[in-house]
């Protein structure tokens, strides 16, 4: 009886995880759709893509699209495929960038919307095509140095060799002792005290603004505290997701059942859930990109007036 009552619950746990799974291929496909849409729309119009706001914003679709792949990854730790461990650091390579990228390019687009509102004469030299590009490479440089200092962690302390084995890849896997999971530890909370400083002092100026504005003015302060808002609720998510590696590995040493309920929890709160909010900001909410979104979607050629 308690053989066939083991197996009973061993199937209804795979059943379940595979459902889990589904669902979750399902979601990032809708996601990777609405992404692309958006991508597509983004260069349909010369002032979207010489804006600092919109070529920001393309950069968290683009950012989004790809850890949004990297769920691959998800698919072979819930089966059990091994991978070489060259293979599974470029899959922890992409997921690290991502995880990053997204929410250091939401505290830029705050900053834009800080110089826009409480810096409104210099905005147009200060928020130029040329200085997003300049500050799309900050971000991607800074979002590389996380992983840089994990590869070389892992490389001070294994041979060749280990690079040619099977592992069932996560980033807690290239981690192998203490110290190395305690400086990586370090390094996600310095991004998140910083990133957080710059949210709060971008939402406190604006408000400082909105109370002192009157009129069209005190809309359009309001308008951008709002998005700031938004940003921030998003960017708050983002950031957890740094924090929910270190959850998951205490979570391992109580109960494997217990860490795969956990890991699925999250990849859907804080991995998936803020990407959802993108298209939502500056997909849905901006007028401008809402009009081309719709010239593109139903194919509407009347609909060739977009606000600048």
């Amino acid at each position: 009886m308690t053989n066939n009552s083991s197996l009973d619950a061993g199937k209804s746990s795979g059943r379940l995880i595979n459902d889990r799974v589904i669902f979750i291929q399902v979601l990032v496909a809708v996601l990777l759709c609405i992404n692309l849409t958006l991508i597509l729309t983004f260069f349909m119009k010369e002032i979207f893509y010489t804006n600092m706001r919109y070529i920001l914003f393309a950069n968290t679709l683009f950012s989004d699209c790809i850890n949004i792949m990297t769920n691959v990854m998800l698919l072979f730790v819930y089966f059990s495929v091994p991978l070489q461990t060259w293979l599974c650091l470029f899959f922890c390579h992409l997921s690290s960038l991502c995880n990053y990228v997204t929410p250091l390019t939401l505290t830029a687009m705050s900053l834009e919307r800080y110089v826009a509102v409480c810096m409104p004469l210099r905005h147009a030299e200060l928020c130029t095509a040329g200085r997003a590009l300049q500050v799309v490479f900050i971000i991607h440089s800074l979002s590389i140095i996380p992983y840089i200092v994990v590869f070389l962690m892992l490389l001070s302390s294994v041979t060749f060799s280990f690079f040619t084995q099977h592992i069932i890849c996560s980033v807690d896997a290239l981690i192998l002792h203490r110290w190395q999971g305690h400086v990586r530890s370090a390094i996600s909370q310095f991004y998140f005290l910083i990133m957080c400083i710059l949210i709060a002092f971008s939402y406190v100026q604006i408000i400082k603004v909105a109370k002192a504005a009157s009129g069209n003015n005190k809309e359009s302060t309001r308008k951008g505290l709002r998005t700031v808002i938004l940003h921030a609720f998003q960017l708050f998510l983002c950031l957890i997701q740094l924090w929910t590696p270190f959850i998951e590995a205490a979570v391992l040493q109580i109960d494997f059942s217990l860490f795969i309920n956990v890991r699925y929890i999250n990849y859907i709160l804080f991995n998936l859930s803020p990407r959802c909010l993108s298209p939502l900001i500056y997909g849905l909410r901006d007028e401008a990109f809402l009009v081309a979104l719709k010239q593109y979607v139903f194919c509407c050629p009347f609909i060739d007036t977009v606000k600048r």
